[in-house]
């Protein structure tokens, strides 16, 4: 029901690549494509040929799943749905708890936010004896997710991963990295892994104080990091302060 195709933009913070996934039931004319990626015309020529597009969707609005939705769309004819309205296009916003059916197959819109405040997954619970999941970059196949601050909170992301984990044991299609079993115990590993870092952002302000900035708290916590992912790391420490202060008058 679903496989994709690597898009050819590598690096620290996209991994080997964006994946772009192609939906479709057995014998279905149409087909679905999730997140068509960057601009690379040959990329999206490569979709195009794989099947009938009948429908676009967009995880998020970040430009390694977007960009190349309006280019898509005029080589398709097919509607962009995103829950941003900026990245729609001729379709119309994507809604919380809506339910498609294109190619054949049902998929159901979950708000998200978290990682970015219009991140979106799509459940597939036909695919597969437990169903499926593209999270998007909500949940990767490799590392753990960015908190894209102050448009991404962690607040929001936690409320996100009890979401998904009601889901059960769903196979996990990210958009970064290899597919994964078992999306309750991926989202229970994420969560662990953030209680681990407010552990240490804690640790870090008995030392620091209070008022540390971001930046010293990121060398505290973070001080083996490369240099390439550095303000990655400095986003979601903003992120875990807010989430700290917000709920304590103080860190």
């Amino acid at each position: 029901m679903t496989r994709f195709r690597l898009a050819p933009n590598p690096g620290p913070m996209s991994l080997r690549g964006t994946n772009s996934y192609l939906i479709a039931a057995p014998g279905a004319a149409g087909t679905v494509v999730v997140d068509p990626g960057p601009a690379d015309e040959q990329h999206l020529q490569e979709l195009a040929q794989a099947g009938a597009v009948e429908l676009i969707l967009i995880t998020h609005r970040h430009a390694d799943h977007s960009a190349a939705a309006a280019r898509f769309a005029e080589l398709t004819g097919a509607p962009v749905r995103a829950a941003d309205p900026v990245h729609c296009h001729a379709g119309s916003p994507l809604l919380d708890g809506e339910i498609l059916q294109a190619a054949g197959v049902e998929i159901r819109v979950l708000a998200t936010p978290g990682h970015t405040s219009d991140s979106v997954c799509f459940h597939l619970p036909q695919d597969g004896p437990h169903g499926s999941v593209l999270t998007g970059d909500t949940v990767l196949g490799l590392g753990t997710t960015v908190l894209d601050h102050p448009d991404g909170t962690l607040g929001d992301y936690l409320e996100s991963l009890d979401r998904l984990e009601r889901l059960g044991p769903a196979t996990v299609l990210p958009a970064h990295g290899p597919v994964l079993p078992e999306l309750d115990g991926t989202v229970r590993a994420y969560r662990e892994h953030r209680q681990e870092r407010l552990a240490q952002i804690r640790a870090a302000l008995e030392v620091l104080g209070a008022d540390a900035s971001v930046g010293e708290v990121t060398d505290a916590v973070y001080a083996d990091v490369e240099p390439a992912v550095r303000p990655a790391a400095e986003q979601s420490v903003a992120a875990q302060l807010e989430y700290l202060r917000s709920r304590t008058g103080k860190a």
